[in-house]
């Protein structure tokens, strides 16, 4: 069980990462002039781009605004903390059943 408990806290810190990167990705959206061939650029572009569109597909622009981002984000903030409290239950020593 300690294994477990474990890789889901590698996880947890995972999707900590991925929200980072994900929230430089919005930042970097406001500035149009940026050259997103830029290797570092275009990193963070392929890593959040495949997340981001999943949303895109579901919530049409309104009114030229982008909210699949605040969603995107919802949702991970969601399961990060769905993944904290899993990781306090087995912390702790089980279920209590």
């Amino acid at each position: 069980m300690n294994i477990f408990v474990f890789l889901l806290q590698v996880l947890a810190q995972t999707l900590s990462i991925y929200l980072l990167v994900l929230l430089v990705r919005v930042l970097l959206s406001w500035f149009p002039n940026l050259d997103w061939s830029n290797p570092l650029l275009s990193s963070v572009s392929a890593i959040t781009d495949p997340y981001l569109n999943a949303f895109r597909g579901l919530i049409p622009p309104l009114g030229g605004i982008d909210l699949s981002a605040l969603v995107a984000f919802i949702a991970l903030q969601l399961a990060q903390s769905l993944l904290g409290a899993s990781i306090a239950t087995l912390s702790s020593g089980g279920l209590p059943y």
